[in-house]
């Protein structure tokens, strides 16, 4: 039986977050975007000074433990009122946003990102949120996991992230 325990992440766990990203990424994303792409956005979003600003803005971070070993995290963060992403403000639907939710390969299949989804969702629901959203890659085999968990499809969106390169995504949200 599979023990799985979920911490909340402080600065000091960043390495190990960089980690996961590195370790995940090329899998995840390397018959979708470009290596290029990948250097560029794991920079953007795991470098030291990003995590800080990110930690700074209140985005909570969550460690999966399984059986003793860290093997993925996820991040979650309070966006109030305004669905920034639709740029319009959704009256009485305070949201939050899951931002990041990875799982070393080795460990797919053990019921640690549920887990770590679970714990978002908890975390949502005890700051008064109506709504979880997300944006997930369109060719991300992960889009599947968030249907199955109750997510819909609630918009298309190809995001400019700069250097000349994009997101294309899924904006999908849960009701809580």
């Amino acid at each position: 039986m599979n023990e799985i325990i979920i911490r909340q992440a402080t600065f000091e766990d960043r390495v190990f977050i960089r980690s996961v990203s590195e370790r995940t990424w090329p899998s995840t994303y390397g018959h979708i975007i470009s290596q290029e792409q990948i250097d560029f956005m794991l920079d953007w979003m795991y470098s030291d000074t990003s995590l800080a600003e990110q930690f700074e803005k209140g985005h909570q971070f969550y460690i999966a433990n399984l059986n003793g070993d860290d093997i993925g995290f996820c991040s979650v963060s309070n966006e109030g009122f305004e669905n920034k992403l639709a740029k319009k403000e959704v009256p009485n639907n305070t949201s939050h946003k899951l931002n990041k939710l990875y799982v070393l390969p080795s460990a797919h299949g053990t019921g640690s990102g549920k887990a770590l989804l679970n714990k978002a969702i908890e975390v949502a629901k005890a700051e008064a949120s109506t709504s979880l959203f997300l944006q997930v890659n369109k060719l991300n085999t992960a889009y599947t996991f968030y249907l199955k968990n109750g997510f819909i499809k609630e918009q298309e969106f190809k995001f400019d992230i700069g250097n000349g390169f994009y997101m294309d995504d899924y904006v999908m949200r849960l009701m809580l």
